[in-house]
């Protein structure tokens, strides 16, 4: 159970109530309990975290790409709400149930492009200070520009926000169960 008490959905009023019906248009009607918890506490945070989201999904980055991200870094992050999240939206992208597999471990799919960026965002991940010139080049040559890069960073950011604050919470998790 979340260490966060969070009233009924149904209940709520004011900024709070408008951030989750901006949530239900997103998400199908429903409001995933990682939204409702943030919705309740504070309704500016959810707001600014879905306009980067939405900045995230009109960027150059496929689906595919973004949910390789956020699945990898969930996977790191050690987040188990978010990587049942990000498994079953990659699978929504249409990455296999064995490619998903292999970028939770951090290891090649067989897709050049997409192991360049699982590569990168490890090191990005598991080590410290500025990246070499010899790494940015790679990413570069796998085919991801300047503009890319920067959106990476920010998918970076936006996942270790979710993932902290659902480490913080213990954020029952309402997706489908990853194996």
């Amino acid at each position: 159970m979340s260490r966060i008490a969070i009233p009924a959905v149904t209940n709520a009023t004011g900024a709070t109530a408008d951030v989750y019906a901006r949530v239900r248009k997103i998400a199908g009607g429903s409001v995933p309990n990682l939204f409702a918890a943030l919705g309740h506490l504070a309704p500016a945070t959810l707001n600014a975290a879905l306009d980067a989201e939405g900045a995230l999904a009109s960027s150059s980055l496929s689906k595919q790409d973004l949910e390789t991200i956020k699945l990898l870094v969930s996977e790191q992050t050690g987040c188990d709400y978010c990587v049942a999240a990000h498994a079953m939206l990659g699978k929504l992208t249409g990455l296999s149930p064995e490619t998903l597999r292999q970028i939770r471990a951090g290891q090649a799919t067989g897709d050049t492009r997409r192991d360049a960026l699982i590569h990168f965002v490890l090191l990005l991940q598991t080590t410290r200070g500025t990246i070499s010139e010899s790494e940015v080049t790679a990413i570069r040559a796998a085919g991801y520009t300047d503009t890319q890069l920067a959106e990476i960073s920010l998918t970076i950011a936006m996942t270790i926000f979710t993932n902290t604050f659902n480490r913080i919470n213990d954020t029952d998790v309402d997706f489908p169960p990853v194996k």
